[in-house]
């Protein structure tokens, strides 16, 4: 269970002085919650990281201070002069000094008697904000702070600046967190000390309160010894939870699977091209897993058309071969119907019984397809999260693959694994991962990734027309049109709104209809998924010459004879997006192009990423540039659900932190795999801090 010490932290923020249920609301919006929290804790609120520091360490007197300038001032005051009565835009003012001239004091709609029982004649107040000059006089509008001389020390020389909500204020909310910060523990220190006197680190509890009760400005720098050190330790929580994920799965005893290669042979035997050297190696890779003891656990990372999903089938047929049952699952329908059509003609000729289940499959059909599975009459099972219901049971199911691993976390990876005994894992993603987060995210898996294309395939050549010049472009698609292409137009939106100009699909899908005829078609996300399927079975079969889509098409639509990819606004796509989307065309042997359309002028990022594609098709090229511009945590986008984001990491020298993170876990578990020692002891309060509940629940099982 969890340490006694760190309850308080994981109480509700109600238990705070001064926080009630308005209050409650207002952070659920400001404050960044984890995955499957719903109400905000302390924790939350010490992890709610400042942006940036308002100082002020300025003590001038009243004739020094500066317009524009932030000040904090001892003055007497002298006088209230009240907003006349019914003219409530008039303000209240009131008169202070001190020895070297006035201050007035300016407050609009605001209660007299308050201000009164603040500021009352003949007393003496510390004054905190932004002085202004009026009429030669100097004034403050609305101090952010007033106090007495005895409680001076309650004014924060160095606020920090938090993101905030409408509704919610910067004091208010900094009250709270400075209560917090109040409820983080002494705890036994986790770091190496040798690491720690090195790297100049404060311990943990310190390196909190600095930052978000700083004496010094570079307390609240992302390059400051307590930020730092926080990252650090939130960095080796990821490493040593994936650490011992990763332990534990390969203690576990898997499913030894060495087929004899019957299966495999034919299937190579009808392929028309031979495989590449990347997807043999991988092959190799997968096969020496298999064969061994302990589960497989390993990430196949392709590129676009790269050929993940042949090395998928070759191993699952060895999975068959050794007489048990092989299970695809894929993020969606659209994709997990592709992956059966294109293996069913290969499945054929080898003697493979495949099955496809998602939710469209019901009643009889769906009843007498999970009773071939459980009688071992389906040899591979190919699915989406139906795969996950309980009354889908297979009779020996030994290896999964799981495609598109990104939209699927741990847990969802586990729940499928359960459905034999010791299954082996195979995750695949088409999206290039740089190696940092590879380390970051994949630390459970081995990693095999195919760096060729097969053989024929021409590279696609890609431009950057202005939007300006869209009817050139028109044009020129009625040419390839009329020479027999087909075309995919990608818009970001799926309807025009007031509030923005992008192009929406269903705008551009008539505009092009005009142009083009009625051979276009219309594909995004709002539709439902057999009208999705009816249009994409229609552009496929050749019947619709373009196919206006939003970035529903992203991932694993595969027509080979489309040739022609239009990115309109391409400036406002990732560059893993914009890849992504490329690799839809160039999947035959013809010469295919891709066209960047977008708006000018553009900015230095924008034109950055635009230049990056027309240089290279190179995937993992693309994904570093991704990473340098974009920065480890967005570079894989908001969509990729699965991939946890970091509350403290994201800091200069990222990833030397991560790499000396992750040797560090990796020390600690090859000496202490159990964290019994009293290093690993102060380890495991680390793994709750940072919530790395699968870790947490490996050491509730044990």
């Amino acid at each position: 269970m969890r340490p006694n010490e760190l309850n308080p932290l994981f109480a509700s923020v109600e238990s705070l002085t001064g926080v009630g249920p308005r209050m409650v609301v207002l952070m659920k919006k400001a404050l960044a919650l984890p995955p499957g929290v719903t109400e905000p804790r302390v924790v939350d609120l010490v992890w709610h990281m400042p942006t940036g520091v308002k100082d002020r360490r300025a003590e001038p007197s009243v004739a020094e201070a500066q317009p524009g300038t932030i000040a904090t001032l001892k003055v007497r005051v002298l006088k209230h002069r009240f907003a006349p009565r019914g003219n409530a835009r008039a303000p209240h003012k009131v008169q202070t000094e001190d020895d070297s001239g006035r201050l007035d004091l300016v407050f609009f709609s605001i209660d007299p008697a308050y201000i009164a029982r603040q500021l009352p004649e003949g007393s003496e107040r510390y004054v905190s904000g932004q002085i202004e000059r009026y009429n030669d006089t100097a004034q403050m509008v609305h101090p952010d702070y007033i106090v007495p001389p005895e409680r001076r020390d309650e004014l924060p020389m160095l606020e920090p600046v938090y993101p905030l909500t409408a509704g919610l204020s910067g004091k208010v909310l900094g009250k709270a967190v400075r209560q917090a910060v109040q409820v983080v523990p002494e705890l036994p220190e986790w770091l190496d000390p040798a690491f720690q006197e090195a790297k100049g680190w404060p311990d943990f509890a310190s390196a909190v309160l600095r930052i978000h009760r700083a004496v010094d400005t570079a307390d609240i720098s992302t390059g400051g010894a307590p930020w730092q050190r926080l990252a650090y330790d939130e960095l080796l929580a990821r490493q040593l939870a994936l650490g011992l994920v990763r332990l534990n799965l390969r203690t576990q005893k898997g499913r030894q699977i060495a087929g004899d290669g019957r299966i495999r042979r034919r299937i190579a035997d009808a392929l028309p091209f031979t495989l590449t050297g990347s997807q043999k190696s991988a092959l190799e890779e997968i096969a020496a897993d298999l064969a061994a003891p302990h589960r497989m656990m390993r990430l196949l990372q392709g590129d676009v058309g790269s050929g993940k999903t042949m090395v998928a089938l070759m191993a699952m047929a060895n999975a068959v071969e050794c007489g048990t049952q092989a299970a695809l699952m894929a993020p969606t329908e659209v994709l997990a119907r592709q992956h059966a059509e294109s293996m069913a003609p290969l499945a054929e000729k080898a003697g493979l019984r495949l099955g496809l289940l998602t939710g469209r499959e019901k009643g009889r059909a769906r009843t007498l397809l999970l009773t071939k599975l459980a009688a071992g009459e389906v040899d591979i099972l190919i699915g989406t999260h139906a795969l996950f219901s309980p009354d889908v049971v297979f009779a020996d199911l030994s290896l999964v693959v799981v495609d598109e691993q990104h939209r699927f976390g741990v847990g969802q990876r586990m729940a499928l694994q359960g459905k034999g005994q010791g299954t082996n894992v195979l995750a695949m993603t088409a999206t290039p991962i740089p190696r940092t987060l590879l380390m970051t995210h994949y630390g459970d898996l081995d990693v095999s990734r195919l760096t060729e294309k097969p053989p024929g395939r021409k590279p696609i050549k890609t431009t950057m027309p202005s939007i300006s010049r869209l009817q050139d472009v028109v044009d020129g698609l009625k040419r390839a049109v009329s020479a027999g292409a087909q075309i995919y137009w990608v818009c970001p939106l799926i309807e025009t709104t007031e509030t923005s100009e992008l192009a929406a699909a269903e705008a551009r899908h008539a505009h092009l209809i005009q142009m083009l005829g009625q051979t276009v078609g219309l594909l995004h996300g709002g539709m439902k998924a057999a009208e999705k399927d009816t249009v994409m079975a229609e552009f496929a079969a050749g019947r619709l010459n373009v196919l206006v889509a939003t970035t529903v098409i992203e991932v694993g639509v595969n027509v080979p004879n489309a040739t022609i990819m239009v990115i309109e606004h391409a400036e406002r796509f990732g560059l893993a997006q914009l890849h992504q989307l490329r690799g839809r065309v160039g999947r035959g042997d013809r010469q295919s192009f891709c066209l960047l359309l977008h708006e000018e002028p553009l900015g230095k990022t924008a034109e950055a990423r635009l230049k990056m594609m027309t240089e290279t098709e190179d995937g993992f090229l693309i994904a570093e540039k991704d990473l340098e511009l974009r920065g480890g945590g967005e570079v894989l986008g908001a969509r990729q659900s699965g991939m946890p984001e970091f509350r403290v990491a994201n800091v200069p020298g990222f990833e030397e932190l991560l790499a000396t993170a992750r040797d560090d876990a990796k020390l600690v578990l090859s000496q202490d795999p159990e964290l019994a020692t009293p290093r690993g002891q102060a380890l495991r309060s680390l793994l709750y801090l940072f919530e790395c509940d699968e870790a947490v629940r490996l050491f509730r099982a044990a």
